[in-house]
């Protein structure tokens, strides 16, 4: 038995002394083939039932047992869900919440985060602990007191329903996007911001030149995590924007009255952007959850 297996540094289900043996490796490999591949049909299983449903007919969707490939597959539900739906419509809805939503949660969750990092506001523990401490309300709880609060916006007295800002404002004040960021703040040393501060730059030159481009990871992850939060959001919506429905409003809306397989087409192309979205910036995902630290 090597050294490092002796000490006990690295742990894992096997032994060394197993792996390295032929019988064992093979053991291995196979068990970890085999939970990947029961994994991934868990996950992918339910998008390829919803994609390749929308090519069946009515008939053969609803068939006992389920047919795993369509038998005459058409386009039809697609086309008859984008047209029944105004899909066009809930699309470009969506897009502006989900945007101006982004755009402002960059804004004011990077200030936040950079303030209670390198700035250290009086206080700013305590604060950092509210906001955390805000994470372990439900969110259904909050429903009420954010609607009569955008039903007559304090000091203002506007009313808010039916317009962007109804979601865009709830999303500002995200404590879990503050969190993240700050905690990428803090890794990057401070003394990159002292010999900027040296150079003459000022607290807002420091986090636009120096801290902002070496926070791209991070600030993947927030959009990505900012984006998806808007886009499958259901019950506020609902509530707070009838006359400007998002896609999930909008299929829920017409499910009573569409056939199941064009119900099923529409599901999908609402769920086709963020599937998209996340295989195009997956890499970057997975760089900005891993990102914690800079190298010297």
């Amino acid at each position: 038995m090597s050294k490092e297996a002796r000490s006990g540094a690295t742990r894992t289900l096997i032994s060394p002394v197993r792996l390295n043996q032929p019988a064992g490796r093979r053991t291995y490999r196979i068990v970890l083939v085999l939970t990947l591949v029961m994994a991934t049909i868990v996950f992918i299983g339910p998008l390829y039932w919803m994609a390749t449903g929308g090519f069946k007919s009515p008939q053969e969707l609803v068939r006992t047992p389920p047919t795993l490939f369509p038998e005459s597959p058409g386009t039809h539900a697609f086309t008859e869900a984008w047209d029944r739906l105004g899909m066009a419509q809930l699309l470009l809805n969506t897009v502006v919440y989900a945007g101006g939503a982004l755009l402002l949660q960059l804004v004011f969750c990077v200030a936040a985060a950079y303030s209670l990092s390198k700035l250290r506001p009086v206080f700013g523990n305590v604060i950092l602990g509210m906001m955390l401490a805000s994470m372990m309300i439900p969110a259904a709880a909050l429903v009420i007191p954010q609607y009569l609060t955008v039903l007559d916006l304090p000091l203002v007295h506007w009313n808010l329903m039916n317009t962007p800002w109804v979601i865009w404002l709830p999303t500002v004040a995200n404590a879990f996007n503050i969190f993240l960021l700050k905690r990428f703040f803090d890794s990057i040393p401070d003394e990159l911001l002292d010999a900027a501060s040296i150079d003459g730059a000022g607290p807002v030159r420091v986090l636009w030149s120096v801290v902002l481009p070496l926070s791209r990871p991070i600030l993947g992850v927030v959009s990505i995590f900012g984006l998806v939060a808007v886009w499958k959001d259901f019950l506020w919506p609902l509530i707070t924007v009838p006359a400007h429905e998002t896609l999930n409003v909008g299929v829920n809306t017409a499910a009573t009255s569409m056939p199941q397989n064009t119900l099923i087409a529409g599901l999908f192309l609402a769920s086709l952007p963020t599937i998209v979205l996340f295989l195009v910036f997956q890499r970057n995902i997975m760089a900005g959850l891993t990102a914690g630290s800079l190298k010297g």
